[in-house]
């Protein structure tokens, strides 16, 4: 079985010099197609509940993320480490009920929680 560790660096191998000649000219827009149509793959292996395909369509999408880090990275705008850190942050941050001191809740309040810190973030933001 491969690692994390191993996807990332296929990635950062076929972005680099004597990586792939098609990988290394896409953009964060040229992408954009590809990534439409994995999500579009995802959704679809769902609805027919068809998990092994699932399987490979979450791979595809996974390194999709990975591919857009690496361009990111690449541009010094941020890296695959940030957007794990900010994922993180995120979910302890919206989930007060499993990562606080709030208790438990039900479905419909876990989301109303949800749905009312993630309006606090958005007014709080410039």
């Amino acid at each position: 079985m491969h690692t994390f560790e191993e996807l990332v660096a296929v990635v950062e191998t076929l972005r680099s010099e004597n990586g792939c000649p098609w990988d290394r000219k896409q953009t964060l827009e040229s992408l954009k197609p590809c990534l439409q149509e994995e999500t579009e793959e995802v959704i679809a292996a769902i609805d027919k509940k068809d998990m092994e395909n699932l399987c490979e369509e979450l791979g595809d999408l996974l390194f999709h993320v990975l591919i857009y880090s690496q361009i990111a990275k690449e541009q010094k705008c941020f890296c695959l480490e940030d957007v794990i850190d900010g994922v993180c942050e995120k979910m302890i941050r919206r989930h007060p009920h499993v990562f606080g001191d709030l208790g438990h809740l039900t479905p419909e309040e876990s989301l109303n929680l949800w749905n009312e810190i993630k309006k606090q973030e958005k007014a709080k933001k410039p």
